[in-house]
């Protein structure tokens, strides 16, 4: 038996043993599969990296968020000194980068598709997701509902590279594009990304607290299934100043800063016309499929199911009348029997020939979406979806976050092989908070073991496994690696 399977029923052990009325698990364990990968360090010393792109075209350069607020620079495969921008003092109070529990800071990072094209509106242009304060005299563009405290806000920024050095930023072309007045500090989404429309989505969380309801939580329903409020959506937009693109047919925000595209599918009135899709808790991360734009999504659960969904204009995913295939009950948070296709005019996790891309809380407690895997190194990989889960134990200290791919065919989720490591798991408390995607196709995993302000944070490049011939040389960098990584605290952090 491997160290999850033992985690995982000591778990139902410990609970029987307390008294507490336990079910059996929900769905299948998610078993070992057959591709082995090898995991190169890239960067070392960040604090708590979540996500990782190229600009369009750029080979050389891989750009990393760093939640605490500051965007590094990996180029030719090192990484620079200093940040490429400081977002720091701009977050401000609104993210303690000492907490392991904090959702919010510097969460999202996406290029404009005409970043590199000087012909191009969006020539040198890029976006930030983050939290930031709400300054006084001023309102978000959507404030949070019911009229509920706004302790900060999330927001969609625009900026420029700088004109004398590429990577760098220029801190004084800041433009906001779009914010939401937030009250609870967690479910902010967090991923921005162009698709090959060329308009930008953003997925927000439903709110925060839990089961869509509190404070700032729409009722009947919550936030998530009303289509008046843009938490618990997938927008999309066109980001550009609209000055700069006047022969558009897509309407004027009312703030002047964007555009909402005309078929965005919900234009009567009271509802958000920026709305793309709905019904999500928290899409913390969702990619495009580099080869055919498919839009995949995770959504992180409530207490029992984590899930993976390709999402489609006006599609409806659920939450919160269901968490994955299961019914859900807002008022107590349990799950009932396993429905799929019920009731209609809901979508489910992808399901395949095989199976459903959802598992329960026996493999972990908060889904890390990924990326589509399209690069060249592991050719049994392509096309699988590469994704992982925070943490595998739910109490503290939470540890042993894992890597997973999934078919998107048969609806087959499968762990990764890790044969550098002891037990095949990844070691020294490291949690799974990102991926991250190169121009050419490969992907990265970041993950740390301190909170945003220490330095346990780690760029790992998934590569094919070595050689036997290369062992010793890789041993010796795996040791370091483990040795360093012992020194530090093993993380906590949100689900």
């Amino acid at each position: 038996m491997n160290l999850h399977a033992v985690i995982r029923t000591a778990g139902l052990v410990a609970a029987a043993l307390a008294g507490d009325a336990i079910a059996e698990p929900y769905l299948p364990a998610i078993p070992k599969g057959d591709i082995a990968i090898h995991l190169e360090t890239v960067a070392s010393g960040l604090g708590a990296p979540n996500y990782a792109i190229s600009a369009p075209g750029d080979a050389s350069r891989l750009f990393v968020v760093d939640q605490a607020g500051l965007l590094r620079v990996i180029e030719d495969g090192s990484l620079r000194a200093g940040a490429a921008l400081d977002l720091q003092s701009y977050i401000g109070s609104s993210y303690n980068p000492a907490s392991f529990n904090d959702e919010r800071g510097f969460l999202g990072l996406a290029f404009h598709p005409g970043f590199n094209d000087s012909t191009s509106a969006g020539f040198g242009t890029l976006y930030t997701f983050s939290s930031a304060p709400i300054a006084a005299g001023t309102n978000p563009t959507y404030a949070a509902p019911n009229g509920a405290t706004q302790n900060y806000k999330t927001v969609v920024n625009e900026w420029k590279i700088s004109a004398t050095d590429p990577g760098v930023i220029d801190p004084d072309s800041r433009r906001e594009i779009i914010s939401f007045g937030k009250n609870a500090n967690n479910h902010n989404g967090g991923t921005i990304a162009f698709g090959h429309d060329g308009y930008l989505y953003l997925g927000l969380g439903d709110g925060g607290n839990s089961r869509d309801v509190g404070a700032s939580h729409i009722e009947p329903g919550g936030n998530a299934q009303n289509l008046g409020t843009p938490l618990g959506k997938m927008l999309r937009l066109d980001p550009l100043d609209p000055t700069l693109t006047a022969g558009s047919a897509d309407a004027v925000a009312a703030n002047g800063q964007y555009r909402i595209p005309t078929d965005n599918p919900f234009q009567d009135a009271g509802q958000v016309k920026e709305i793309y899709a709905y019904g999500f808790r928290n899409p913390y991360r969702f990619s495009f499929d580099a080869a055919n734009g498919q839009l995949i999504l995770a959504d992180v659960g409530q207490n029992n199911i984590e899930e993976i969904n390709l999402v489609v204009r006006g599609g409806n995913y659920g939450w919160a009348i269901k968490e994955g295939e299961f019914p859900f009950d807002r008022a107590t948070g349990a799950i009932g029997e396993r429905a799929p296709g019920e009731p209609d005019g809901l979508i489910d996790p992808i399901s395949g020939t095989v199976g459903s891309l959802q598992y329960d809380h026996g493999d972990g407690i908060s889904i890390t979406g990924g990326f589509v895997y399209r690069g060249d190194d592991i050719p049994e990989l392509y096309g699988k979806y590469v994704f992982g889960d925070l943490a595998l134990r739910n109490l503290p200290p939470r540890a042993d976050g894992r890597l997973f791919y999934a078919d998107l065919e048969t609806g087959e989720i499968k762990e990764f092989l890790l044969p550098q490591f002891d037990a095949g798991v990844l070691p020294d408390g490291l949690t799974v908070h990102g991926f991250g995607e190169g121009a050419d196709g490969e992907l990265y995993v970041l993950v740390t073991n301190t909170p945003a302000n220490g330095d346990g944070g780690l760029v790992l490049r998934i590569a094919a496994v070595p050689e036997p011939g290369t062992w010793a040389l890789m041993g010796l960098g795996v040791l370091v690696l483990s040795l360093a990584a012992r020194r530090r605290a093993v993380v906590r952090q949100p689900v």
